[in-house]
């Protein structure tokens, strides 16, 4: 019920199908009871939450079988809360199914809620890409305050959500001191507003960081296109499930830089699909190696295609999905 980038790609497996789906955004749902007037109004016969906390506490109780995508934030962070612990613990027994991105978060899921042990699966976010023709490379440059030749740029892409879980401000003040020895070099951070104060302060840090900029959330298909251009794809999080803008760069054949979390690490392999850095100065040096050396650009850009490939494959996710929604539909007939 929380929308995440793959909604889309949810709800087209499940109407693939035959299924009619209605998306709603966990946070314009105040509480358990606009989830059931909701399932009156629509008749609504099953649903699929994604994150267990935000998602999935307010479908307990209702009557009608769900089953349950396991987020980042679920794992990472809600679980060092006692009573959302709590709460996901007892989401769980209601669930027919949890589904996890990786083995990783079906062990750490499994270890917190051992009662659930026998209902968790594991498949990997699928992903489908595709830059839209019609963007303009140079028009992106100006709307991000870049005014230079694009032949002569290097830049650095972060797609995200801006809340602090992300942090997009780990790396601006050495990606800043790093532009002013190579004024060619500039951070891009991408995302839609999902903290208003936390958005605010990011504005304002980046306002007065040289090499860096902030623009607004784009649309998929453009997205894709900026990221097919930019020279790389970082990610700074501080905690993640798993990243669909690292995969999306691998499967554009774009270089990642990704923080080293356990979420990012279970995709990234380091000098092999991507690059690992721990704090923001092992980032200016990955970077810079990067930068300066081609033929390891084109190895990890090759080794990334071909694992995204091999294990992010939306048929496959589709597949999964739907096979988990036939045990739904059993629950109702039942």
């Amino acid at each position: 019920m929380e929308p995440l980038p793959g909604e889309w790609a949810f709800r087209d497996h499940l109407e693939a199908a035959g299924h009619v789906c209605i998306l709603k955004d966990a946070s314009d749902l105040e509480n358990s009871s606009e989830i059931a007037k909701l399932i009156e109004a629509e008749s609504l016969e099953a649903a699929l939450a994604l994150h267990l906390y935000r998602g999935g506490r307010l479908l307990r109780g209702h009557g009608i079988p769900f089953g349950i995508i396991f987020g980042g934030t679920d794992l990472n962070e809600d679980v060092n809360h006692g009573e959302k612990k709590e709460v996901m613990g007892k989401v769980l027994e209601e669930a027919r199914f949890a589904v996890a991105f990786t083995e990783s978060m079906k062990e750490m899921a499994q270890t917190q809620w051992p009662h659930a042990r026998g209902k968790i699966y594991v498949q990997s976010q699928g992903i489908v890409t595709g830059p839209n023709s019609a963007f303009n490379w140079n028009t992106f440059l100006r709307q991000s305050g870049i005014n230079q030749s694009a032949d002569n740029l290097h830049i650095f892409l972060l797609v995200c959500g801006l809340r602090q879980v992300k942090d997009p401000l780990y790396l601006v003040d050495a990606f800043s001191e790093w532009h002013r020895e190579e004024p060619n070099v500039y951070m891009v951070i991408v995302g839609p507003e999902v903290d208003p104060v936390f958005t605010r302060e990011v504005g304002a840090r980046v306002k007065r960081a040289a090499g860096v900029r902030l623009i607004r959330e784009m649309p998929q298909g453009d997205l894709h296109a900026a990221l097919k251009n930019c020279f790389a794809v970082v990610n700074s999080s501080v905690s993640e499930g798993m990243s669909a803008a690292i995969l999306e760069a691998m499967d554009l054949e774009v270089p990642v830089l990704a923080r080293n979390i356990p979420g990012n690490a279970a995709v990234v392999k380091h000098e092999v699909t991507g690059l690992l850095f721990s704090d923001p100065q092992e980032f200016v040096q990955l970077a810079k190696r990067l930068v300066s050396d081609p033929a390891l650009e084109r190895e990890i850009v090759a080794n990334g295609r071909e694992y995204v490939r091999a294990r992010h494959s939306w048929q496959a996710e589709r597949c999964t999905y739907q096979n988990l929604i036939r045990t739904l539909e059993g629950s109702i007939q039942d």
